[in-house]
């Protein structure tokens, strides 16, 4: 009887708990002609979406600009709120404004958060409510397991989703808005006489991938959503929860390059209306195409797609080896001086190596992650530096120090700086010890 009772409540408490997001390896490719599955790895658990979030927020910007709510050139002030959302970001002081258009490549290319969120308060009155707006319209497109409680994809335990809800949303950014979807494929542009440069680093390498986002938090794992269109064959692929970025990209080409092949490769010219859709597909039409602030990527040698990812990986981005490579940069260097946690910088000893400090992170791992990924976009600058974590704080306020040491000089230190500035990155200069 008690072993009968006990199973009971164990059921019902399983029944009656809500659901927890799981970041766990799930993944996805679907044909976007036929909508027929081609291959699933837990499909339907629910994840959190880290900066995948933002396609939503996309598509509902999308959506606005159709009906004439907004125009690529409205301006959207920038609150204090979003001003202050941590890093990915744009940086524009709270007061400030951005245009649509800087809003929507911002969040393509940077995903940046502040302009995520200056882009829900201007279409839905506030964060919370566009949120709402968000789950409304993801329930209208099909993805029955997603609920959206922000706009940019920053942590929220409440904020879940899975493969293939975000594959039925990939296509509807697809079929709904074909024009303004080729906006995905942009690798940077100038943002007020600044370059701004993108992190899909698949997207750069793949033949015939023209989209669409990456994201990650710690409890997200690292995402990606592609989408790959090679002669009438047209897929989507969904890789959620990876352990690194590079494993990510990897598992991702490798699926592709196994089921790409599979799907339809008849005359059909259109994409499938998405996944469970509950109201009619609309199609943008030629007269709503964006005028991009840049050309996108410049078309080279990419690589065949037959090729392994090992293969694939020779020509990307480089990666140091076996790094966690975050999207979403989890603090700059404003934050830290505005938190009286910066270093000190005036004092110069003549006789030690030199330091950077790029940011900062809340924990340890995320503050490593972010130090691979400078690292690795340095270039030679950075190639004999040394990557150094530092506690700051305690408790809830500590925070971790993301510095590369053992510069020679002031003037290496300083050509490091001045390379990871033009890749968008905060830099400071430090004597060491500093």
């Amino acid at each position: 009887m008690r072993k009968l009772l006990a199973a009971v409540l164990t059921v019902t408490l399983a029944v009656s708990a809500p659901l927890a997001a799981l970041a766990g390896s799930a993944s996805l490719v679907l044909d976007a002609r036929t909508g027929k599955v081609l291959a699933a790895e837990n499909a339907d658990t629910l994840n959190h979406p880290a900066s995948l979030t933002k396609m939503m927020t996309i598509y509902l910007t999308f959506e606005a600009l159709k009906r004439g709510k907004i125009a690529w050139d409205t301006p959207i002030a920038v609150s204090k709120y979003a001003a202050a959302r941590p890093p990915t970001k744009l940086g524009v002081k709270a007061g400030g404004t951005i245009t649509v258009r800087e809003a929507v490549y911002g969040m393509i290319v940077k995903s940046a958060n502040d302009a995520a969120s200056a882009m829900a308060e201007k279409l839905g009155g506030s964060e919370s409510g566009f949120a709402r707006m968000m789950t409304a319209k993801a329930r209208q497109l099909g993805m029955s397991r997603t609920v959206f409680v922000n706009a940019s994809g920053l942590p929220d335990s409440s904020q879940v989703t899975t493969a293939r809800d975000m594959s039925t949303l990939a296509i509807a950014l697809m079929k709904n808005y074909p024009n303004e979807y080729r906006l995905f494929s942009v690798a940077s542009f100038n943002f007020r006489g600044r370059i701004v440069r993108g992190h899909n680093n698949l997207m750069y390498r793949y033949q015939g991938m023209d989209g669409i986002k990456t994201g990650y938090t710690n409890a997200s794992g690292f995402n990606l959503v592609s989408a790959v269109k090679d002669g009438n064959r047209r897929v989507v692929g969904v890789v959620l929860g990876g352990r690194t970025a590079r494993s990510r990209d990897d598992k991702m080409a490798a699926l592709l390059d196994r089921y790409l092949g599979r799907a339809s490769s008849s005359g059909v010219a259109g994409l499938m209306a998405s996944v469970g859709a509950k109201e009619s597909v609309e199609v943008a039409s030629a007269a709503d195409a964006p005028v991009p602030l840049n050309a996108p990527r410049s078309a080279g040698k990419a690589e065949p797609k037959n090729l392994a990812p090992k293969s694939l990986a020779a020509n990307s981005l480089a990666y140091a080896d076996d790094a966690v490579v975050p999207l979403d940069r989890p603090a700059a260097m404003d934050e830290i001086l505005a938190a009286g946690k910066a270093p000190k910088t005036s004092a110069e000893k003549a006789d030690g190596n030199w330091q950077i400090q790029i940011s900062a992170a809340p924990s340890a791992d995320a503050a490593r992650a972010l130090l691979a990924q400078a690292q690795s976009e340095g270039g030679a600058p950075l190639v004999s530096a040394s990557p150094y974590t530092e506690a700051v704080g305690q408790g809830a306020n500590k925070i971790y120090r993301a510095r590369f040491v053992g510069f020679a000089s002031k003037d290496a230190a300083e050509s490091a700086c001045d390379a990871l500035k033009q890749r968008s990155y905060d830099c400071m200069l430090l004597p060491d010890h500093g």
